[in-house]
């Protein structure tokens, strides 16, 4: 007798189908989990990136004002946590480095686990974020293409700030020179070449059309007022001719002629003859690209000049 098995090949279809539809069912989950899972990972990161910036700059701050690795790294985890990442829970580990090459920098990076909501069921419960970042803080001690002269302490108000009358970009101020060795007014200024003994006026020429470029390191308090001799009337239009429009970092002297401090400095335009002036302003603080930092104990550093650098570098 023929027996008629067709029923039972269909069953057997019928269950490779059901096989085939539970596999791909399970890859479409898994495709859209990593595609969920993978978007609240971009949200952790933006958010730990957030935290460890501000780490990092508590880092730099700290260890600026209190010359202390462990008081900084403090700061560091309290900054972290106060954005929601503390370090030894739920997975967190933040970690600090310092690097003293150019001021301080100070490096933080973050590690925290992503629990992931889809990933579980291909056996991914977890993975790990990581963000780092460098803050560097510091205070300028060298100068590149520094201008050739020198300013006083008296253009700026006790809180660091220049006055209004010496920072106004609207209405220049006109500052001379008092043919003295040292500035002793807010509206003076004096000569510099950075050497000793009575100025030269070529050399000056020099660093005014650029063919010599000044790089000079200063130590807070160091004296660096010179013998001025005269007035040297055609430095002020060469300076016209070639520094008119640009940004230079001035050593600010007091009284006595001792360095306190980089501000920097914006030439308007100068002139010879009847006027012997500079007319410029002040800017607040210098964190330019052509200076190099120093790391100073507390109270030590010119603050007051408003010459603190505190910025994210990484």
């Amino acid at each position: 007798m023929k027996l008629d098995r067709r029923p039972a090949r269909a069953g057997r279809e019928g269950g490779q189908i059901l096989v085939l539809f539970t596999v791909a069912a399970i890859a479409v989950i898994a495709m859209v989990g990593l595609v969920l899972d993978g978007g609240s990972t971009f949200v952790q990161r933006r958010d730990q990136q957030n935290a460890t910036d501000a780490a990092s700059l508590a880092a730099a701050n700290n260890y600026l004002l209190m010359t202390s690795e462990t008081t900084a790294t403090a700061a560091a985890q309290t900054a972290a946590a106060a954005n929601g990442f503390t370090d030894g829970v739920g997975g967190v580990t933040v970690s600090v480095s310092y690097d003293y090459s150019n001021g301080v920098s100070a490096t933080v990076g973050i590690r925290a686990p992503h629990q992931n909501a889809f990933t579980p069921v291909m056996g991914i419960a977890s993975w790990t974020v990581s963000t780092t970042s460098t803050a560097q803080a510091g205070f300028p001690d060298t100068a590149i293409a520094a201008a050739p002269f020198i300013g006083n302490i008296h253009v700026f108000d006790s809180d660091g700030n220049p006055a209004p009358q010496y920072s106004d970009a609207a209405n220049p101020f006109g500052f001379g020179e008092g043919n003295g060795d040292i500035p002793t007014s807010a509206g003076d200024i004096a000569w510099t070449n950075y050497g000793v003994g009575n100025v030269d006026t070529t050399e000056v020429q020099n660093i005014i059309r650029g063919t010599e470029i000044v790089t000079s390191t200063l130590d807070y308090g160091q004296y660096i007022g010179q013998h001025n001799s005269g007035n040297h009337t055609p430095l002020y239009d060469l300076m016209n001719q070639y520094m008119s429009g640009t940004d230079l970092p001035v050593p600010i002297v007091d009284d006595n002629g001792n360095f306190q401090g980089w501000a920097e400095f914006h030439i308007v335009s100068a002139g010879g003859a009847d006027t012997k002036q500079i007319t410029g302003y002040y800017k607040k603080g210098f964190t330019g690209a052509n200076v190099t930092l120093t790391t100073c104990a507390f109270g030590t550093c010119p603050r007051y000049l408003g010459t603190y650098v505190l910025k994210l570098t990484n």
